[in-house]
């Protein structure tokens, strides 16, 4: 199975289940308000950027990685190009980017409490697990790229 399939299918489980299952199982259980039009049509402009970033952090990922972002399947080349370039998390950044547009866009608190736990749990998996096999398998490199890119408030050149 080629990279971009296997790198597919984690798209749609993992973001699937982050963005879609979980929102749309916390909204059927817990009554919200609606938001205005307006703040709707704001709305799209989180959910739009945080997706597309999520696409080209996978896409890069498989083109320059040789991997895919799933746990089981990671990549063989540290990943420093593209929105890594900025900061070492912009895959997180994106899923919580798209969750706060979701929160906007049905006027759910529970959605941003629910963002809010998500980016916490993102933030300790980066710690506890991410970080630590990172340094496992790419060793000196990645020390390097750590000491140059912010884990999580980008920084531009």
């Amino acid at each position: 199975m080629s990279l971009f399939v296997r790198a597919a299918i984690f798209l749609i489980i993992a973001p699937g289940l982050v963005l879609g299952w979980i929102p749309y199982w916390i909204l059927a259980r817990n009554p919200h308000a609606v938001a205005s039009p307006v703040v709707r049509a704001v709305a799209f402009v989180p959910m739009a950027v945080g997706a597309a970033c999520l696409l080209w952090c996978f896409r890069d990922f498989v083109v320059r990685g040789r991997g895919t972002p799933a746990p089981y399947d990671p990549p063989k080349k540290l990943v420093t190009t593209g929105l890594y370039r900025f900061v070492r998390n912009p895959m997180y950044i994106a899923l919580v980017t798209v969750l706060i547009g979701e929160a906007l866009f049905f006027g759910a608190r529970s959605l941003w409490i629910y963002a809010g736990f998500a980016w916490l749990a993102f933030h300790l998996r980066v710690l506890l697990f991410e970080e630590p096999r990172l340094r496992e398998l790419f060793g000196a490199e990645y020390d390097a790229y750590r000491a140059a890119v912010p884990r999580w408030i980008p920084r531009f050149p």
